[in-house]
């Protein structure tokens, strides 16, 4: 049995991947399968460790991105593109998996391109509540489709869709709450707040937290995924405006938050402030309660919709990222943490919310139409 995964250009297309390909694995040793050979097509492994601890074959593929704006790099993406579908055809014929599994993005159009040429079948999965193009377009041959949030059936046939949730990988799925306080070097009775901003970081967050900085660590502890590339200016900048507050070892920086960190963070947190890609479902499948602050719609509608779409279920606050100031940000804090009832609502919505099987059912499905298909 092979299945070629695909999907690229942020994290939260690939570890959903990753998620299903920790489910397969279990299932081919929970059913006793012969080993399969699973494959990621994209134009980058993003990262290989992944990878290859899920016995996951990268093959790359150049591909062009094409923007919602008008831009030239445009023009000279669609010759990139043109590329990346020829190559893709050469190799997925070479592998000619059982199924390809799409998870949307620029990334995956050569390889759903190449499947639907070789007459592979296909099943995607949808993490947004509006549809991106390559999902919508693929969504027409796809034989299974699988969405995170109900609103985004409406883009699809009805016959095809099932509401899964988004894959999350073990590793992150529930809360460590049991030494984490300990393990991240925290004070006992201080309310802990984690900030997120996905993978690689988000600048406006980080910019308004390290001025909110004194105020809040006054009365809470900060853990905040910096992202790598903002990690030292970061630190740097919270050593210049913490210097003369007592409270300075309150404000915990990571560059990234490993699997452990995040569990542990999420099992010592009582809020979190958060983007609004994938990172929303981890959240939910900890029960938090958090502040949710989609980039600007004029860059990203997506993460907008997304937030407001988990806002309505009550399991979050929104703050829009043009209104994003310090005093904003630390009264919308103080008013969630002094609000024992609302915090209670909250994590029940959110739990509510949250599908953790999202990945089991999608592997069992993949591997549904790959045995008939293989035979």
């Amino acid at each position: 049995m092979k299945i070629l995964f695909t999907g690229g250009g942020s994290g939260g297309h690939f570890y959903p991947i990753i998620a299903i390909a920790e489910e397969m694995n279990r299932l081919i040793k929970e059913y006793k399968l012969v080993e399969s050979e699973l494959y990621f097509m994209s134009d980058a492994p993003y990262d290989e460790r992944a990878l290859y601890d899920n016995k996951i074959k990268f093959v790359k593929v150049r591909t062009g991105k094409i923007r919602r704006y008008v831009s030239l790099l445009n023009f000279f993406d669609l010759f990139k593109t043109t590329r990346g579908v020829l190559s893709a055809l050469r190799q997925v014929f070479k592998i000619y998996p059982d199924v390809v599994f799409g998870k949307g993005g620029y990334g995956s159009f050569p390889a759903l391109f190449a499947a639907r040429l070789l007459g592979i079948p296909v099943i995607i999965h949808e993490s947004d509540s509006e549809p991106g193009r390559v999902n919508l377009w693929a969504g027409k041959f796809a034989k299974k489709i699988a969405i995170s949030y109900p609103t985004s059936a409406q883009y699809f046939p009805k016959d095809k869709v099932a509401l899964t949730g988004n894959p999350i990988r073990k590793g992150v799925l529930r809360a460590l709450h049991s030494g984490a306080r300990e393990f991240l070097e925290l004070e006992e009775n201080a309310p802990v707040i984690v900030v997120l901003g996905g993978s690689l970081g988000a600048k406006k967050i980080n910019e308004v937290l390290v001025d909110a900085l004194p105020d809040l660590l006054t009365k809470y502890q900060i853990i905040h995924q910096t992202g790598r590339k903002h990690f030292d200016e970061m630190r740097q900048t919270a050593d210049v405006v913490l210097a003369e507050s007592m409270f300075k070892k309150r404000y915990k920086p990571f560059a990234y938050l490993n699997d452990l960190a995040l569990s542990m963070a999420a099992g010592a947190a009582m809020l979190v402030v958060s983007r609004a890609g994938s990172q929303i479902f981890e959240i939910a499948s900890w029960g938090l309660p958090s502040i949710i602050i989609p980039i600007s719609p004029e860059v990203s509608h997506d993460q907008h919709k997304n937030a407001f779409h988990y806002a309505r279920t009550g399991a979050c606050s929104v703050i829009d990222d043009n209104n994003l100031t310090t005093h904003v940000l630390i009264s919308e804090v103080d008013r969630m943490i002094n609000d024992k009832n609302l915090l209670q609502k909250m994590s029940s919505s959110a739990k509510q919310f949250s599908k953790q099987d999202a990945a089991r059912k999608i592997a069992e499905e993949i591997m549904h139409l790959a045995l008939p298909h293989e035979r």
